[in-house]
């Protein structure tokens, strides 16, 4: 069964209510933000370091697309 708009959700690997790659990159990031913080107020600094590369990554994406 196709769409009503005739794209397949499943090969553009977005959903009706996704809101793309940029939205979904931004959400990302505000996320992982918060995850770093609780990681280190909790003495966990190796996984805040993760996760800080991990927002950063989710920053360069942002950039490289011209939506920081």
């Amino acid at each position: 069964m196709s769409s009503p708009s005739g794209s397949d959700p499943s090969r553009d690997g977005r959903t009706p209510r996704d809101g793309g790659p940029d939205e979904a990159a931004l959400y990302i990031k505000t996320v992982i933000a918060d995850l770093s913080q609780m990681a280190r107020r909790h003495g966990h600094d190796m996984l805040g370091y993760l996760l800080d590369m991990a927002q950063m990554e989710a920053d360069q994406i942002l950039h490289q697309r011209g939506k920081r």
